[in-house]
């Protein structure tokens, strides 16, 4: 099903555009299904999220840019941990939310490319990743633990562990911490909030940037719009 609404989304990528290329396992098939076109000459000019992103597009020969060569991008294309009303999203499983949230925003468009689960009813079921400055870690920890629980969450507030049991670290060397959140009755004023902790650098809630989900379940592609 991923691999149908990538298939879906590519048809957004005309000739010669400026794209961002999202970042996790939804937004790996859409990079391989946009190398086989490069392969057979598509012309297109991409921008990646995440270092990850970028080694997968070069090893197809898809053509790279910047945000400084490049600051203004047609469109983005990119995976969603969940798909809210309104196309709020909450992104970050992939430790790519800031990059992924500067090329959605450097975008005229951004579209986003999901599998029936992801499609919810009201955001929070999925935890919120929150990036965070390496300095000072233990105070923004408690200023987002308030944060949290003034918004109501259900969960803890914990910092992202490797399988080794080091901290996980963003490509721009940040740390995550996940709020288990259960609902999130109010997005704008939770993102208001996280904004206002020194230390927060970026989250996970992506808000007025979508235009466009294509949302693959059983019985097909669902298009959602804003």
């Amino acid at each position: 099903m991923k691999r149908r609404s990538a298939a879906a989304a590519l048809t957004e990528v005309a000739s010669g555009m400026r794209v961002g290329l999202g970042t996790g396992s939804t937004a790996r098939h859409l990079v391989d299904l946009l190398g086989q076109q490069v392969a057979a000459g598509f012309d297109v000019l991409c921008i990646p999220t995440s270092e990850a992103t970028a080694a997968q597009a070069r090893e197809l020969g898809i053509p790279l840019t910047t945000l400084e060569e490049t600051p203004e991008l047609d469109l983005t294309i990119d995976g969603a941990d969940e798909i809210g009303p309104g196309l709020a999203l909450i992104k970050g499983a992939g430790g790519a939310l800031l990059r992924e949230k500067i090329v959605a925003a450097a975008s005229a468009r951004m579209v986003v490319i999901a599998d029936k689960s992801k499609v919810v009813a009201e955001l929070g079921r999925f935890p919120l990743s929150i990036e965070v400055n390496r300095f000072g870690l233990r105070a923004t920890h408690i200023l987002v633990e308030q944060v949290a629980r003034a918004h109501g969450a259900e969960g803890a507030v914990k910092l992202r562990l490797q399988a080794s049991g080091e901290p996980a670290v963003t490509d721009g060397g940040h740390l995550l911490l996940d709020a288990s959140f259960g609902r999130i009755s109010n997005p704008e004023a939770l993102s208001a909030d996280l904004h206002k902790v020194p230390g927060v650098v970026e989250h996970g809630l992506f808000l007025g940037l979508c235009a466009k989900a294509y949302v693959a379940g059983p019985d097909g592609i669902e298009t959602i719009e804003a």
